[in-house]
């Protein structure tokens, strides 16, 4: 009887954590009950914390929210104060707040890297719950085709072995995403319309249903589900912006300052994105939260409503004029004519300098190819914001850094270079700031990107590992380096720069 009892002590510990606030249904665990409650329970959502966080405040009630609706299919959520439980934190790499586990046991835990909003959790949580495809039956089929936003339904006889490997493997690597569910009996495939083998996406938006009923090859499979799960127009956020960029199509972006104004110019410009579906993404963007996003589309910051499609492939911007009024036939033209190549991109650039008289090259827009992709030179580029409190820092180093090589016999094959990346289109994938590449000699295709400390010793190994010349240079023994911040001065810096609002 010793062991239930001690299960029932900790269950009474657990339920006295749930928070000051009885009525939360958010376990808040400490470094003696965090193990025991990841083993007791099969699947937790674990959020690790600061109380000073900006975006751990933006989370708590979406958390809560999320906690309250997961509770009757006993899916726990639990959270962690790292301000408190430091080493508890350092034991589960947490680097950031707020991070996000998804805990199967103590040895199979992955990322929660989806939107931070209550539908959001609940949503990819039941899907962590199920298996990658729940087979379904005359009684279950109709309630989960309502079980999310978007559902997907495979209708293929049992002893079809192709098609149901094909569709199951889809499921496994998309399970993140979507809710999967297959029906092998002919009559509820009858009743529900669906002829074998056939794919039914289900979504709760636009049309309500898409059906695929091509060969079964999981390629296709794969496209038709992302194609047909984006809303004709969405929404850019935040929570959605990652999602966009990693689509491989272009974006229209729709800004206006108010919903009203979004929500009519949704309606008017739908059927413009239903005909250019699955080749452009239509989205609105709130102005008044996001706009100055538009300036990096070559877009006017202080005049919406505005409009834009982006290549975010290639990372070009096409810009509608500001001055033009946006109506169903000017911006249907506008399209057409950019699906066609009959529009120009616009490039935002600063003046080519003069000289380069400084330890850094300054590159722009205009004179990018020309340095980064001289195929002679390893070259090294920071995209930096003029506003980035880490970039002012790493500044005085990436100067010593640039002088160091200009004095050294690597001074015609190495070259130090800069960018501000908010005045200048660059053609790379720039997330934050700042961010530093090297472009080897010989592999411009190749850039690599660097993650290690900002000390200059630190990037001299880089280049030398990583250029086409392993080129080491000496660095004077005094005043070479700052001390890196400690972790205290790192969080206090990091908690100024958090309210910085950005895509």
């Amino acid at each position: 009887m010793l062991h239930k009892k001690i299960a029932f002590s900790l269950l009474a510990a657990w339920a006295s954590l749930a928070s000051a606030d009885d009525k939360s249904d958010v376990y808040q665990l400490t470094k003696g009950t965090f193990d025991a409650f990841i083993k007791e329970n099969p699947l937790v959502l674990a959020e690790f914390f600061a109380p000073w966080c900006g975006h751990c405040k933006a989370l708590a009630p979406e958390y809560e929210e999320a906690a309250t609706t997961l509770k009757e299919k006993n899916i726990k959520l639990v959270k962690v104060d790292c301000t408190v439980e430091e080493e508890l934190c350092k034991q589960h790499d947490v680097e950031g707040y707020p991070t996000l586990k998804v805990f199967r046991g103590a040895d199979n835990v992955s990322p929660y890297s989806q939107q931070r909003k209550a539908d959001a959790i609940v949503s990819y949580m039941v899907k962590q719950s199920l298996p990658a495809v729940s087979i379904l039956n005359k009684e279950t089929v109709e309630d989960f085709k309502k079980a999310d936003k978007v559902v997907i339904v495979a209708y293929i006889a049992a002893d079809d072995k192709a098609s149901n490997e094909t569709f199951t493997s889809i499921a496994e690597k998309l399970r993140d995403n979507y809710l999967f569910g297959g029906v092998n009996d002919a009559a509820v495939a009858e009743a529900e319309g669906a002829k074998f083998p056939s794919i039914v996406l289900y979504k709760s938006f636009d049309e309500g249903k898409n059906v695929f009923s091509d060969k079964f090859e999981a390629e296709a499979i794969e496209k038709f589900a992302k194609t047909a799960a984006t809303p004709l127009v969405g929404e850019v956020g935040p929570e959605t912006y990652a999602d966009y960029m990693s689509a491989g199509i272009p974006l229209a972006y729709i800004f206006a300052e108010t919903q009203e104004e979004r929500d009519t110019l949704s309606k008017t410009l739908k059927p413009i994105a239903e005909k250019h579906k699955g080749k452009i993404n239509f989205a609105t963007i709130d102005a008044k939260a996001f706009g100055a996003h538009a300036g990096n589309l070559n877009l006017k910051t202080d005049k919406f409503p505005a409009f834009a499609i982006h290549d975010t492939v290639g990372n070009k911007k096409f810009p509608y004029s500001q001055d033009d009024e946006i109506t169903h036939d000017l911006i249907a033209k506008f399209t057409d004519d950019y699906a066609a190549g009959k529009v120009e991109p616009s490039v935002k650039s600063e003046p080519v300098p003069e000289k380069q008289d400084g330890p850094v090259t300054v590159i722009v827009a205009k004179n990018y190819e020309q340095i980064v992709l001289d195929d002679k030179k390893d070259v090294l580029v920071e995209f930096y914001a003029p506003w980035c409190g880490h970039c002012k820092a790493l500044a005085p180093k990436y100067d010593q850094l640039g002088e160091a090589y200009q004095k050294s016999e690597f001074k015609d094959k190495v070259v130090i270079a800069k960018v501000d990346a908010t005045a200048n289109d660059v053609p790379d994938d720039i997330s934050g700031f700042p961010t530093i590449k090297l472009f080897p000699a010989g592999g411009k295709d190749a850039p690599v990107t660097y993650s290690g400390a900002r000390t200059v010793e630190d990037l001299v190994e880089f280049i030398k590992e990583n250029g086409k010349y392993k080129a080491s240079v000496s660095l004077k023994e005094e005043g070479t380096e700052e001390a890196a911040p400690a972790a205290s001065e790192k969080k206090e810096a990091d908690k100024k720069e958090e309210d910085h609002d950005e895509l």
